[in-house]
């Protein structure tokens, strides 16, 4: 990879504060938008029952997370306390 695709790839990886709901992420870009260890996800994905976002098995080993899953997810997490 040369510079300019390095650095086209920096730009397109996920900020912590944008998930396209459309888009398809890795188990490593959902755990820098939850700010969590990419080894939780994978931890969360094999408990049973399975806990976190919900996860598409591609392969063996290749794991997707849709953007509108993690919006989802982070929505049914949130506890406000006037409600509360």
């Amino acid at each position: 990879m040369n510079g300019v695709e390095w650095a086209n790839a920096e730009q397109s990886r996920p900020n912590r504060d944008e998930v396209v709901e459309t888009g398809w992420y890795t188990t490593e870009e959902v755990a820098v938008i939850l700010k969590v260890d990419p080894s939780s996800l994978r931890r969360w994905r094999t408990a049973r029952p399975p806990q976190g976002p919900p996860f598409v098995q591609i392969s063996g080993r290749v794991i997707r997370y849709f953007g509108g899953d993690v919006i989802a997810y982070l929505k049914g997490k949130r506890i406000d306390p006037a409600v509360a």
